[in-house]
């Protein structure tokens, strides 16, 4: 399955954030693959932020996440940069934006 998410990185902390995601540790990017992501894409358009994760299980994938130290410490860094951030509570599982039209 497609994931859409909308996140919004703070305008002051653009570079930042750019910076962090040309050094996003292994760990986690093993992490996500292991908690059954296969891609995960993120286009900015000014402040707004768009992902795009293919996953089998979207709501099990940010459950699994969710307890993991490394992505815990990530999303602590993103915190510092966004002001929309990526929902890892329970209620996290309903942030996908809907699909309203595909080709």
């Amino acid at each position: 399955m497609r994931v859409a998410l909308h996140t919004r990185v703070r305008a002051d902390r653009i570079a930042a954030y750019e910076q962090a995601h040309r050094e996003v540790p292994e760990e986690l990017t093993a992490a996500i693959r292991a908690a059954g992501a296969t891609e995960w894409t993120i286009w900015r358009s000014g402040t707004d932020l768009f992902h795009l994760v293919e996953v089998d299980d979207y709501p099990a994938l940010i459950n699994e996440l969710g307890k993991l130290p490394v992505n815990t410490a990530w999303q602590a860094r993103m915190g510092e940069l966004l002001e929309v951030a990526h929902d890892y509570s329970a209620g996290g599982a309903d942030a996908p934006l809907p699909v309203v039209w595909q080709l």
